[in-house]
Formats: C-alpha cells, structure tokens, sequence
C-alpha cells in the first residue's frame, strides 16, 4: 500500500471539493496539483480528475434533495408543492443539459488528449478571469430571482455557455454563473442554478468515463485511491456549497477573478521561465 499516494488522493478530494463550485475551475486546479505533485500516471490522473467530481456532486444531491425531488416530481407529474410551474426547473435543466453532452461526448477523448495541460489550464484561466470582470462590471436587469424561474430559453444559452467550459481551466460552476449573471439571473439562482445543472453532467461524464477506461484501473489500490478522493471531495464540497451561496449573497466574484489571473500568470512564469515540466 503506497502511503504517499494515498495522501495525494486525499489532496486531491480536498482541491476538488474546495474548487468544483467556486468560478475558478476544479479540473484545472486538479491539472495542476497532479502535475505539481507528480500523482499517479497520466492515464489514471485523467480518469480521477473525472470521477472525482462524483463526491462533489453528491454533495449538492444531498445539499438540495427536497428542492431536486420537487423538480423531478413536478416535471413527472406536473405538481409540486409551492412551485407555480413544477416542470419548469426539471425542463431548464434538461434544456441546459443537451449541449454540453452532446459535444462532450463526441469529442472527450479528443479534448483529453490535447488539452489536459497545465499551459491550456494558465491560459483558460486567465481568459476567464478577465470574462468575470467584463460581466460584473456590467450589471443586468434581473430576470430569474430563483433558479425556479429560469425560462428554457434561458437555460439553453446557459448551456452553451457550459460547452466552453470542456476547455479545462475555463470552470463548469464559472461558465454558468457568469454567464447566467450575463443574462440577468440572479446571483443566489445562478449559483443554484449551476449547482443542479452540474448534476446530469458530472455524473454522465464520470460513469462513461469509468466505462470506457475501467481499464486503466487495475488494482484494488487504484481504486481505493478513487474512492478516497470521492469521499473526501463530498466533505469539503458540502461546505463549500454553503460557503458559496452565503457569498453571493453579499458580494460579487471579482476576487475569484483575480485568484485565476495570478494563478494563471504564475504557471505560465514557471512553464516559460523556469523550465516547468509537465508530467506525462
């Protein structure tokens, strides 16, 4: 049993859990922390960065069950308790949904293999910093005050806003909720409203991606080391959740822009300045 590999999932879960819900893009922090670590091989490090996502998203499951099962139900029956349009949260996510797995799942392997890097992750992280500050220097009428009321057409350019951010180091949670605050969403709803939309899309992308590399997983240790970083990713998420709606609430994400410049700016010094290797 390797200690030292047991800690770096450990690590990992807690980058994932602390990352995944913030606008400053989990899959890129998980990039670079591999790399900075040395974790595991290429190949097993593209596979956890995905499935580690799963505790993160259960997090939000049981954050929200009793406002996810009023969705599911309002959108199966068509009633849901205090809901003036029961299938309307159901439907916006669905909508939403439809674009980032339809190019996601065409082109995975595709963007895996030459964007999974650490330059792409400075340079996408820096690009979205920027984009934050565009948008809240910006303000918009409010058209949606709760993710209940996103209307579908809405949700569907919140959704193409999500393909952008297959690019790893763009930020599923950030693409959403900036671009959801772009379009005149609330800060409260646009954060929920990313926290649901997460649901299909992360689970969809970790179960296929267990499917078509199970492979790469070949020992009781490989997978004990998944399962670590799960758990300890739905800890830390959990918190974050609350952490993360408590501050919208009050403030704006002008400070999450500027952690992405500066990380940004300081992988590209090391990659460029420095000689900073990429593992794999």
């Amino acid at each position: 049993m390797d200690i030292i590999l047991l800690i770096q999932a450990v690590i990992m879960g807690i980058v994932e859990g602390i990352t995944e819900f913030l606008p400053i893009s989990s899959t890129g922090y998980l990039i670079l922390s591999a790399d900075l670590m040395s974790f595991w091989t290429k190949e097993k490090v593209d596979v956890f960065v995905v499935v580690v996502q799963l505790g993160a998203i259960l997090a939000v499951i049981y954050d929200y069950w009793g406002r996810l099962w009023q969705a599911l139900t309002g959108l199966l029956t068509g009633k849901a308790e205090g809901m003036a349009n029961p299938r309307q949260l159901g439907l916006s996510i669905i909508v939403a949904t439809i674009p980032v797995m339809a190019v996601g799942f065409t082109f995975a392997d595709e963007i895996k293999a030459y964007l999974f890097n650490p330059i792409v992750v400075a340079i996408m992280l820096i690009v979205g910093g920027l984009l934050i500050f565009y948008v809240e220097s910006r303000p918009k009428e409010i058209i949606a005050q709760e993710a209940e009321d996103v209307s579908l057409k809405t949700a569907l350019i919140i959704g193409l806003f999500q393909c952008i951010a297959l690019i790893p180091g763009t930020s599923r949670s950030g693409s959403t909720i900036i671009g959801a605050l772009w379009l005149g969403v609330s800060r409260k709803a646009s954060a929920e409203f990313s926290f649901f939309l997460g649901i299909p899309v992360i689970v969809g992308a970790a179960l296929l991606d267990l499917f078509k590399h199970s492979d790469v997983l070949t020992s009781n240790e490989d997978w004990l080391v998944i399962g670590i970083g799960t758990v300890v990713s739905f800890v830390i998420a959990l918190l974050c959740i609350r952490f993360l709606v408590a501050w919208v609430s009050r403030r704006d994400f002008t400070i999450f822009a500027w952690l992405r410049i500066i990380t940004g700016i300081v992988v590209l010094i090391a990659a460029w300045g420095f000689g900073y290797q990429m593992a794999g």
